[in-house]
């Protein structure tokens, strides 16, 4: 049985991917601070298969916290104690959403995001740790001209929250220069499925078609975005243990919706016609998303499998069955 770390573990896709090691055969040690950027009991809920399976261990505790806890090893810290030895350990843990990371949250977004993120590298370097995966996102890109978007591009981040996941991205390279740090960075592109975060746009699109309100856009519905279904994630997070230490990923749908497209879809699923109240564009929203995924399929055979349309159904179902 492999033994894996997992950060952020109770989140959206924390969640996801806990189980599905789980599933596989193997033991997870969950680490999850469970901030309150949305409630406590979302997060319980999302972890109550993992707690029914005796090879899950949940450490209810900040990174930073677990950095200066000391153990009886000497100069070693409890984070060291709880990655030595593990097979992989996946970052997933940060401050996420754009629009909330302006003003004197930046501070949050910094400590959570960049300052954590340097912890847990240390920490590694001490631990030996035999892989390490950092979960990054697609707005370090931030609003380009060329479409898709591919890795080679100079990041442009529209967002302080953009810049933080930059900012993590530039340290793990400079562990993995420095100091042989075995890590791979993944960029995620807008991903749906079960247990989506309150605040991400498909959980507030079904939860105003379930009650029968309008469907709040800001900008005018034409912005594309490349929505990634949480399984295809899950599996890309999987395929990174092989992937090459330093390389830098795309891992998206591989194709582009306009906001409205996926709405009228929705609504399809759900039977109604949504109605959709226009308001003005968000500062840090980009205009654009699509990933080049051709890096990912090459590196690490990644190839999503799904359709928008097909999960965004199961999303619905999800939705109505209270899951």
């Amino acid at each position: 049985m492999s033994r894996y770390v997992v950060t952020g573990c109770a989140g959206f896709i924390g969640s996801h991917l806990t189980d599905r090691l789980l599933a596989d055969g193997h033991s997870v040690i969950g680490i999850d601070s469970f901030e309150d950027f949305y409630p406590r009991v979302r997060k319980e809920a999302n972890l109550e298969p993992a707690r029914a399976d005796p090879a899950f261990t949940l450490v209810d505790a900040d990174i930073l916290d677990l950095a200066v806890e000391r153990t009886g090893s000497p100069g070693d810290s409890r984070l060291v104690e709880l990655i030595r030895g593990s097979t992989c350990l996946y970052h997933l843990a940060a401050r996420s959403g754009v629009r909330s990371s302006w003003g004197s949250s930046f501070e949050i977004y910094t400590r959570n995001n960049v300052l954590a993120t340097q912890q847990l590298l240390e920490a590694s370097v001490a631990a030996a740790i035999a892989k390490l995966v950092y979960v990054s996102s697609s707005s370090v890109y931030g609003n380009q001209e060329k479409l898709p978007l591919q890795e080679t591009m100079s990041p442009q981040p529209h967002s302080p929250y953009g810049v933080t996941k930059l900012a993590a991205e530039h340290l793990c390279g400079l562990y993995h220069a420095n100091h042989g740090l075995p890590v791979v960075s993944l960029r995620f592109f807008t991903v749906y499925g079960p247990r989506q975060r309150p605040d991400m746009a498909f959980h507030k699109f079904i939860e105003a078609l379930r009650h029968d309100r309008e469907i709040e856009v800001y900008g005018d519905g034409l912005q594309t975005r490349d929505f990634t279904y949480v399984d295809d994630i899950v599996q890309g997070l999987l395929l990174a243990q092989d992937a090459p230490s330093g390389s830098v990923l795309n891992v998206g749908g591989g194709t582009r919706i306009a906001l409205i497209d996926a709405i009228e879809a929705l609504g399809e699923v759900a039977g109604v016609r949504p109605q959709v109240a226009y308001r003005p564009g968000k500062a840090g929203d980009v205009r654009a998303t699509w990933a080049d995924i051709d890096r990912a399929t090459s590196l690490m055979g990644y190839r999503p499998t799904t359709t928008v349309a097909e999960e965004l159904a199961r999303q619905w179902a999800s939705a109505v069955d209270g899951r």
